[in-house]
């Protein structure tokens, strides 16, 4: 098996290994990930944090070896933590980094970094504060950044910078977490999923104080939360349906 690591900023992860293939999800800067079969120009990759697997084109990625694999797998994790970063090269160039890019992998890419990070389990108050550093972010389906997230990229993302891990899709999250069985049992930093007609698990928001929610919907917004749903205060209606509030930490 071959291993490898990502060395650019935002690398696009496809359900097939094609450019035209639907964007399922993001690689960032730092990420590691085992190689579980490589074509020509493709190779469908397993992400080491969620699992989460998916094509990326070959030339977005560098190859390390399963030793350095295991060291970055086993190491705490290191986190940026502002909108942008930047990292240099032995040649003086630079590269962009989104917020929540692992920098644990700076010496196998020969990369230098001075600039703002966390690491370790954050207090279970710093999830709000984090949340809002995606504030207006625009909805990207399959996006894990401030320049394009999805809901459950956004829910995760922020999780990260707290220390905890997330599955990568809304019906996945769904599975973690102790089940509330009241909105009035909540508190700031849990999750409420919601679903849609058939019963799926189509959505997912992050619970504040005072019945809010901050979820990806349009973009990264604050809407009000009840028994029933989300109600859109732009819109004056609701827009999802309520299912379930799980408490991960």
């Amino acid at each position: 098996m071959q291993y490898g690591i990502c060395n650019l900023s935002i690398v696009p992860l496809r359900s097939e290994a094609s450019d035209k293939s639907e964007l399922i999800s993001q690689v960032l800067y730092g990420d590691h990930f085992k190689v579980l079969e490589q074509r020509k120009s493709w190779s469908r990759i397993r992400l080491a944090f969620d699992k989460y697997e998916g094509w990326v084109d070959n030339k977005q990625y560098q190859e390390i070896l399963k030793e350095e694999y295991d060291s970055l797998d086993n190491s705490e994790s290191l986190l940026s933590n502002d909108l942008v970063e930047f990292v240099e090269d032995e040649s003086k160039n630079l590269y962009s980094v989104p917020l929540g890019s692992s920098i644990n992998g700076l010496k196998l890419l020969k990369h230098t970094f001075d600039g703002s990070k966390i690491s370790g389990k954050q207090d279970k108050s710093k999830i709000i504060e984090n949340a809002f550093m995606y504030l207006n972010a625009p909805y990207l389906w399959g996006g894990k950044t401030p320049f394009g997230i999805d809901c459950s990229g956004f829910t995760q993302m922020v999780y990260k910078l707290n220390g905890y891990k997330l599955l990568r899709d809304a019906s996945m999250q769904a599975t973690q977490g102790e089940a509330l069985s009241f909105i009035e049992e909540s508190e700031p930093g849990d999750l409420a999923f919601f679903d849609n007609s058939e019963g799926d698990i189509i959505h997912v928001g992050i619970i504040m104080k005072d019945n809010y929610i901050i979820h990806a919907h349009g973009k990264v917004r604050i809407d009000r939360l009840d028994h029933s749903g989300i109600y859109n205060i732009d819109k004056g209606l609701h827009t999802h349906k309520l299912r379930v509030i799980k408490k991960i930490i």
